[in-house]
């Protein structure tokens, strides 16, 4: 049972805070971003999501002393040997914008087609009570779906107008939040992990 009242988001990714801020929004826990409390994310150097999602809360944790979540998220392409991978924040470099790594898979895809355009979003989350907590709380959510040819919608972040979900004829940047929310990698993760903190 989670009894902290407040916990740092260990990510200064808006949309991400906007988003677990709605998926935690009927708890009586206060998300609060690492941003606000003038925390910088460290290097990932894990070799997985989920290490990395543990590196960014017990960062964030040792830093604030409050309890914290992180998350490490990315879209992977099985025909691209997994790509972006845990590179899809910066995949077309350190500072790229969300249009610049959209282009560039988009350009690394264009020869590709049919089921080798299929993939996944996954979202690993990492819950701690404090910076050394051995016990973690980690979830992990997956979103399949196809690369579009070219961007669709405007809401989202990241990879989401070229992302087209299965079952659905519109891209992770068209549905409804709502919608979103409930079937998305982050969505399933937290959904996961939301039934592990009551």
């Amino acid at each position: 049972m989670w009894t902290d009242s407040a916990l740092v988001l260990a990510s200064g990714n808006h949309g991400k805070f906007k988003e677990f801020s709605k998926l935690f929004g009927d708890f009586a826990i206060e998300v609060i971003s690492q941003a606000k409390l003038g925390v910088k994310s460290p290097e990932e150097t894990g070799l997985t999501f989920i290490e990395n999602a543990l590196l960014k809360a017990r960062h964030a944790s040792a830093i604030t002393g409050l309890p914290a979540i992180a998350d490490d998220s990315g879209l992977v392409i099985p025909a691209l040997d997994g790509a972006p991978g845990l590179y899809s924040a910066r995949y077309a470099g350190a500072n790229a914008s969300d249009q610049e790594n959209v282009s560039l898979l988009l350009e690394q895809m264009k020869h590709l087609s049919g089921t080798d355009r299929q993939g996944h979003y996954i979202c690993a989350l990492a819950l701690i009570r404090h910076a050394s907590d051995p016990d973690p709380l980690v979830t992990v959510g997956r979103w399949q779906g196809t690369i579009t040819n070219a961007p669709r919608g405007d809401s989202g972040f990241g990879y989401d107008p070229i992302f087209l979900p299965n079952n659905l004829d519109q891209t992770a940047a068209e549905i409804d939040q709502k919608l979103k929310n409930q079937l998305s990698h982050r969505g399933l993760a937290v959904i996961k992990l939301r039934s592990l903190v009551r």
